[in-house]
């Protein structure tokens, strides 16, 4: 009872503090706009200025924030706590990075528009996952040999993106590093759409099947000797997952590290027991707000939020290796 008491603490403290900073994201900009006109415009009122300013440009761009880094936040923890390393994150095992390839040749090499790149990156982020998942079934499925092979398949597919953009023109490279680097800039409804789709979609089926969790990091032989059907569970989550960060990458591009730093914070404030992911969820979202409140608003120069998440990830990355290392294991 403790241990729910804290869970319920904290993951309400997170909803709390994500419905903050996402009211301070509407507020914020060039002109300041009270909360009592940010609620009056949300409600559907007219209000001079702040109905376009709020309404067209400030609460499509929160609003697709919120949902990625909630989406991306489940999707990396679901992928960290079944495969039982922090590592395996789906920007870390290839999947965001075929997302990645696939944009970039559709902007470079074949010309397409804004909505038929998404719809690339979505299909090639399910097929790199379904390619990953099948070479590591190999004499059954092993955590360890996923990440491996999704660390080599992110490789090559990064050494794809590489050429592309080596002959890409000014303009396709342009637009290509634009989508790159993750970000929430020309948010639009038809954007955001979509995802809130898929979100409502998939995350209850997400939580619900990632109670069972707990009893897949025991191993599969004992989960199944508790009553969890091992496969069905695994494949469902998997597919759940990458379907849900296939939807965030086509909306904002692949912002770094997102995915990657969510699901450890997320587990080290909540603590031992249960499914992380509600909680992981609301941390990304607190992340990708704030960096991208920051890189708005706080260095002088405006900054992709991908930018931001990049330059607080990378030594978070650095310190799970070093800890690693320390302790001779699993970070």
């Amino acid at each position: 009872m403790r241990r729910r008491r804290r869970r319920a603490l904290i993951t309400g403290s997170l909803a709390l503090a994500a419905l903050l900073v996402f009211a301070v994201t509407l507020m914020v900009g060039n002109t300041f706009y009270p909360l009592d006109e940010v609620v009056r415009v949300i409600l559907g009122q007219p209000v001079p200025g702040a109905s376009f300013t709020v309404g067209e440009l400030r609460l499509p761009r929160a609003s697709l924030g919120l949902l990625a880094g909630f989406a991306f936040g489940i999707a990396g923890s679901t992928f960290q706590t079944l495969l039982r390393n922090p590592l395996a994150s789906p920007d870390i095992i290839g999947i965001s990075t075929g997302a990645s390839a696939a944009a970039v040749v559709g902007i470079v090499v074949l010309g397409l528009g804004e909505t038929a790149v998404s719809f690339l990156a979505l299909a090639a982020a399910l097929a790199t996952a379904a390619a990953i998942y099948l070479l590591a079934l190999r004499r059954g499925f092993a955590g360890a040999r996923l990440i491996l092979i999704g660390i080599g398949v992110a490789a090559m597919l990064q050494s794809v993106v590489n050429y592309v953009l080596s002959k890409a023109a000014a303009w396709d490279l342009q637009t290509a590093m634009q989508w790159l680097t993750g970000s929430l800039n020309g948010a639009t409804w038809e954007r955001v759409a979509p995802l809130a789709i898929a979100t409502a979609v998939l995350v209850p089926l997400l939580l619900i099947e990632g109670r069972s969790l707990g009893a897949l990091r025991l191993g599969d032989d004992t989960a199944a000797a508790l009553g969890v059907r091992v496969r069905w569970t695994r494949v469902a989550l998997i597919l759940g997952a990458v379907a849900l960060l296939a939807f965030a990458t086509a909306a904002t591009g692949p912002i770094a590290f997102a995915a990657f730093m969510a699901g450890p914070i997320a587990a080290r404030l909540v603590g031992a027991g249960g499914s992380p992911l509600l909680a992981a969820g609301l941390v990304g979202a607190l992340l990708v707000l704030v960096a991208d409140l920051i890189g708005q608003f706080a260095l002088g120069t405006r900054y992709p939020v991908g930018v931001i998440t990049g330059v607080i990830g990378a030594p978070y990355l650095v310190l799970l290796l070093i800890r690693s290392n320390r302790s001779g294991g699993t970070p």
